[in-house]
């Protein structure tokens, strides 16, 4: 069940660049980060309310946990940006290697409290293929 939820996540990630990507265009890049992310906040609210969840609040994690708004917020931006001179394709292909090489280097050294799992070379196959899709998306 977690593989098909997982490719659904590629799906819809396709999809939403494609759509911050044309407000993007619409609005400039600043304000539909802003349409964008009021339009989650409300959303997730909705769920909130929908579910009967609770919002808490901890005090004793690390301030820099907190980041991952920040975080989406350049996601947003940066997809925004590369767009419309890259298409939605290239743009999610390059994000993916990238999300690719991340893992691997915080999974090998356990950064940020992470468990450590090392690297095996066999995984360079894997991003082999990636970087030669890349590639052959950007020649063609």
């Amino acid at each position: 069940m977690n593989n098909l939820i997982s490719a659904f996540i590629g799906a819809l990630i396709a999809i939403m660049i494609m759509f911050n990507g044309t407000l993007s265009n619409i609005f400039g890049n600043y304000t539909s980060s802003i349409i964008i992310h009021i339009v989650g906040l409300f959303s997730i609210v909705l769920v909130l309310l929908i579910s009967k969840s609770k919002i808490k609040i901890h005090r004793k994690i690390p301030l820099y946990w907190y980041s991952a708004g920040a975080i989406g917020v350049f996601t947003v931006l940066f997809n925004n940006l590369s767009f419309p001179i890259l298409g939605v394709s290239l743009t999610l292909a390059l994000g993916l290697l990238g999300q690719s090489l991340a893992s691997i280097l915080i999974d090998h050294f356990g950064l940020l409290g992470m468990q450590v799992i090392k690297f095996e070379k066999k995984k360079c196959i894997g991003l082999l293929f990636i970087a030669l899709g890349i590639l052959m998306m950007t020649i063609f």
